[in-house]
């Protein structure tokens, strides 16, 4: 084996596990970003009630909308012209601008994740058609592990203290206080803390999830030498 073959072999190994994590990840999200996951949510014991007047069935209704305005290519008109019956808009400026911000961020999770889908393939292919394969599967198996070591380090930090983890995401990826709302606020009532802390759990659990089959399975396949 030359130099070259040897760096490109353990290239994809490394270039792999730094991929599984955020394959993970970004698989996690976009399957929380569906109306079931509200429907699951808002029917779970003790969610708290809307003490400004929403009820189970409101937030039914309206929530799916800001989902949906999350994974399509609709502009802020989609939730600005939404209204309640007296004719008074559903959301107010400043939460209109935090979820074209919001939308941002999640259209570009959407293009990094199809990316790092993408190249995860390609890689895959690649491996297999150099017969490269057990590089791959390492890969796999490391990128697995590693995510099961990040999202329990995660989850710990949920439980501690949630509202730190909440407010340190949100200062990392929105400017000042604009994520910040009056409990009167739509946005807060249709999608209180407890909400967000659910949702932060469900990612980290699907994501662990995901992670042990990895690294079992592919483990497993190192160990029994399978092609």
């Amino acid at each position: 084996m030359n130099s070259l073959e040897w760096f490109a072999r353990h290239a994809i190994t490394v270039v792999v596990i730094i991929l599984v994590p955020l394959a993970l990840f970004l698989s996690a999200i976009r399957l929380v970003l569906n109306p079931l996951f509200l429907r699951i949510e808002y029917n779970a014991p003790n969610f708290p009630a809307d003490t400004y007047g929403f009820t189970q069935q409101d937030r039914l209704k309206w929530a799916p909308f800001a989902v949906e305005y999350l994974k399509n290519d609709a502009d802020i008109s989609y939730l600005g012209n939404l209204k309640f019956e007296d004719g008074t808009p559903l959301y107010n400026e400043r939460e209109l601008s935090h979820m074209v911000d919001v939308k941002n961020l999640v259209q570009l999770m959407f293009k990094v994740w199809s990316a790092v889908v993408g190249l995860l393939i390609g890689l895959g292919l690649a491996a297999w058609g150099a017969k490269w394969s057990l590089e791959y599967r390492t890969g796999l198996a490391w990128g697995g592990w590693i995510t099961v070591g990040i999202i329990v380090l995660l989850i710990v930090g949920i439980f501690l203290s949630f509202n730190s983890l909440f407010n340190n995401f949100h200062q990392l990826f929105f400017e000042g206080g604009t994520w910040l709302f009056f409990f009167s606020d739509t946005l807060i009532r249709l999608f209180p803390m407890r909400f967000w802390q659910d949702a932060f759990i469900t990612v980290g659990a699907l994501s662990l999830v995901g992670g042990l089959v990895l690294g079992v399975v592919f483990s497993r396949s190192i160990r029994a030498g399978a092609l």
